[in-house]
């Protein structure tokens, strides 16, 4: 029996657009390259992602130079614990608030562009107006009068009323570490990605973030070079604010691109997510309110032992870089050269972390989350030690400082430095990965407010703890260089105790994931 003309046109038309999609999908440039089909759907899914994170940190990369440059210069790295106490600390726990009322009225597409397009607003308004007219905004004439009134244990909270508009550029900087970073990316990779992706894939998502650290550090060193060759009659950090604030805006840009991009044609795909995982992610809301969710929380030894590890970490890295910073703006007290240094820190930074992410996926292949995840507080501890020892006993290290042909000062910069490039190296490349490989086992409300509380509000409460014992300790004692044989003592303390909970939270981990689909 033969098939009616308009049936066998339609067959047709129908077999040529199935032949299309077939020959489409078969000629996709991941074909072309030789990728094979069943890695495709991973690595359509991946290359965006790690994209993502390369230009996020680029553009963090930036911002911690420039707003270090900002508030060490023109008020001395004493202003810091106060900063991060009295500022970033409330500004956070505001936008934790904020975040959680968005995430209970929005889908995760509309609060990512809601969230990341105010910090591009203002970093791009700083360099074009705010620090233009930082002359007219800045209240120096009060600010004087209170130097007269105020008790000089408050005369770090003067520097910040004086130069509001950097504190303001301090706290936001801040932020995008925390919140663009940990919260938006981190929280949209966990959702995505499956724990044995996670496990295989996430220490290799900082080959293409630390990639930027070089870059970004190379970017900050050049603009540096090109503002130093400026004549003179010329705002030249000015002039280098629009090029360094340019290069965050268009990153920005190309930020909200990628994610665009994701939701239509990587979150859409069948080979890259699962249709029906994904189709239930975007129906779940959050319900809970802050305060029950905070309530939540608390009963949670899981939620808690992760931030524990966030604040250990928080406070350790905040009171070994505030002594750092003392003793940098003493080395470049001039802000071209200061942040000059900062730009191939950073840069260096990026370089060993490339090292620290094949190392890590090893250490999480081979040994599993507990040994990867002890290893960035062991790393911080053992730098530390040597930086507080050579601070507290320069005597010792005198015929170092002869052979190198170096002062006491410029040696105890260089080890801070080097201090700080293993500390963040490690972080980076075990220490984050294994804080978001913890979430993904856990229900939407954990994963989603107990991500927020934790990253937002446990990564300021660790530095402003920080913060905290060293503002006690400048007020008892008078000056950071007296604080500093406490400090030492306290951060070794803190550190055991980030071990402790580290080690606690490994076999809640074992137990949750175990059974798990190992794919």
């Amino acid at each position: 029996m033969s098939m009616p003309a308009s049936h066998s046109t339609s067959a047709s038309r129908l077999n040529m657009a199935a032949t299309i999609a077939a020959d489409g999908k078969k000629d996709s440039w991941l074909s072309k390259i030789g990728v094979p089909k069943e890695q495709q759907g991973l690595l359509k899914k991946l290359l965006p992602l790690g994209t993502m994170f390369f230009f996020i940190l680029f553009n963090y990369t930036i911002l911690r130079d420039t707003k270090d440059v900002l508030v060490v210069t023109s008020g001395g790295a004493e202003v810091i614990p106060f900063l991060k106490t009295y500022v970033q600390l409330p500004a956070a726990i505001v936008f934790t608030i904020i975040y959680s009322s968005l995430c209970n009225k929005m889908s995760q597409e509309k609060v990512f562009y809601t969230i990341i397009a105010p910090f591009l607003a203002f970093f791009g308004f700083f360099a074009t107006t705010i620090y233009p007219n930082r002359a007219f905004l800045h209240p120096h004439a009060t600010a004087d009068w209170l130097l007269t009134v105020l008790p000089r244990f408050l005369f770090p909270l003067v520097s910040i009323f004086r130069n509001w508009t950097y504190a303001l550029f301090y706290c936001l900087a801040e932020l995008w570490g925390s919140v663009v970073v940990s919260v938006l990316f981190w929280g949209f990779a966990n959702d995505i990605c499956s724990t044995s992706e996670a496990k295989k894939y996430y220490p290799l998502f900082g080959l293409m973030a630390n990639v930027a650290l070089i870059f970004s550090g190379q970017y900050v060193h050049l603009v540096s070079k090109i503002r130093a060759g400026l004549p003179d009659g010329i705002d030249k950090w000015g002039y280098s604010l629009k090029l360094l604030m340019g290069a965050v805006v268009a990153g920005g840009s190309l930020i909200m691109g990628l994610f665009a991009h994701m939701q239509k044609n990587v979150l859409t795909d069948p080979d890259c997510v699962n249709q029906e995982m994904e189709k239930a992610r975007k129906k779940s809301k959050t319900k809970l309110t802050m305060g029950e969710s905070a309530q939540f929380l608390s009963k949670s030894p899981y939620i808690r032992d992760i931030a524990l590890m966030v604040i250990g970490y928080g406070m350790s890295i905040n009171i070994v870089e505030v002594t750092w910073k003392s003793k940098l703006k003493a080395a470049f007290p001039d802000p071209n050269a200061y942040s000059s240094f900062m730009g191939n820190f950073s840069s260096a930074t990026g370089v060993f972390t490339l090292f620290m992410m094949l190392f890590g996926r090893f250490v999480f292949k081979n040994y599993g989350w507990g040994v990867g995840a002890l290893i960035p507080p062991s790393v911080l501890l053992a730098t530390g030690a040597v930086f507080f020892g050579l601070i507290l006993s320069p005597a010792t290290f005198t015929p170092l400082t002869t052979m190198l042909g170096t002062t006491p000062l410029m040696l105890a910069v260089l080890v801070g430095a080097l201090q700080n490039i293993f500390s963040k190296g490690s972080k980076y490349a075990l220490f984050d990965p294994a804080k978001e490989m913890a979430y993904i086992p856990l229900d939407s409300e954990s994963k989603t407010k107990g991500k927020a509380a934790v990253d937002v509000i446990g990564n300021p409460l660790g530095k402003s703890g920080g913060s905290f014992i060293q503002q006690i300790l400048i007020g008892y004692l008078g000056s950071l260089s007296a604080c500093t044989p406490y400090l030492g003592g306290i951060l070794g303390v803190i550190i055991a105790l980030w071990m402790k909970a580290t080690v606690s939270l490994n076999k809640q981990y074992l137990e949750k994931t175990k059974g798990m689909k190992e794919e």
